[in-house]
């Protein structure tokens, strides 16, 4: 036991290097992490302040078919009613977002919960939630995802993105409950079980953290999976068209012919190209978002930063010993 007392200003200062300072730094170092960061700012930058700086787009705005930056008044062109399609660009990245954080996170959060209590509890508990999962896993996703949205049609984007990731949190589930499967075995937690820690202070603190990185990726590729199935569904014609998105305006594009008329293509480019942006940037942030739940790289970073201190300390002492000569 040490003789020094931690102060409140020591555990705070702790708690900041620990989740604020270590992880920036680290993400800092990786480009991809610093590309990937600059790509999701500009959509949520966009999705939040640019939909009150761009006022939205009505019929007959300027002349059909404008070409992009033929003039800056529509510098990404028009379509065939006169609508400016930068703006309507603009305003179709926040429902799409929404449906990107609420069905990421409904898949996350009910997945990790399933599978790691699961895992962790075995017994009745683990029979009863991995009946329920093998139910999900085996109901074919989209007849599902089409069967709901005719009957229910929603048209709120919180409701949408939980539609659209109904059945997507069966696989991560049944993979996080075979994860915690070896870790209820491992030393560290049976040795907690030992000195009667509760089970919630468990997962909380040994199991979870080391799961981060298996979550965190899986929730980069479920907000993709979110994009692609809502635009695919709009695009069809299956979800109800409330707001303006990137699917609606794909389908507008095409059934207007977009895709053979040279003057139009245009319309059909400009949403295929913001949806592959976004998903460019939460490809590179989640392959960088590895390293910073990767408990070797952040003691590799402490120690390079450990080492740095070390030389600057050793450099200042040089430096006053030869002025001392």
């Amino acid at each position: 036991m040490s003789d020094i007392e931690e102060t409140r200003r020591d555990r705070y200062r702790k708690r900041y290097e620990n989740y604020v300072y270590a992880p920036f730094s680290i993400i800092w170092d990786d480009w991809r992490a610093r590309i990937g960061l600059a790509i999701i700012a500009l959509y949520v930058f966009v999705g939040t302040v640019g939909v009150f700086l761009v006022e939205p787009t009505t019929n007959l705005d300027g002349s059909a078919f404008i070409q992009p930056f033929e003039t800056w008044e529509h510098p990404f062109g028009t379509d065939r009613m006169g609508r400016d399609l930068f703006a309507d660009t603009i305003h179709s990245t926040r429902p799409i977002l929404i449906m990107m954080a609420s069905g990421g996170l409904f898949t996350v959060t009910v997945g990790t919960v399933f599978g790691t209590i699961a895992g962790y509890k075995g017994g009745i508990t683990d029979t009863v939630l991995s009946s329920i999962t093998d139910v999900f896993i085996n109901i074919p996703g989209l007849p599902l995802v089409i069967v709901l949205a005719v009957m229910f049609e929603p048209r709120n984007p919180v409701l949408v993105g939980i539609l659209l990731s109904i059945a997507a949190w069966a696989g991560l589930a049944r993979a996080i409950r075979s994860q915690v499967l070896t870790m209820r075995r491992e030393s560290f937690t049976e040795a907690a079980r030992a000195m009667d820690v509760s089970t919630s202070r468990i997962i909380r603190k040994d199991i979870l953290p080391r799961l981060m990185p298996y979550i965190v990726i899986n929730m980069m590729n479920a907000t993709r999976n979110i994009i692609f199935s809502a635009v695919g569904l709009y695009f069809l014609g299956v979800l109800p068209f409330e707001d303006q998105n990137w699917g609606i305006t794909l389908y507008l594009a095409y059934d207007a012919g977009a895709h053979y008329r040279p003057g139009a293509l245009h319309w059909l480019l400009i949403p295929m190209i913001a949806i592959i942006g976004i998903s460019v940037g939460l490809i590179l942030l989640g392959q960088s978002l590895d390293r910073v739940f990767n408990p070797r790289v952040r003691a590799r970073h402490r120690n390079g930063e450990a080492e740095a201190e070390g030389s600057e300390d050793v450099e200042a002492d040089n430096t006053g010993m030869m002025k001392q000569v």
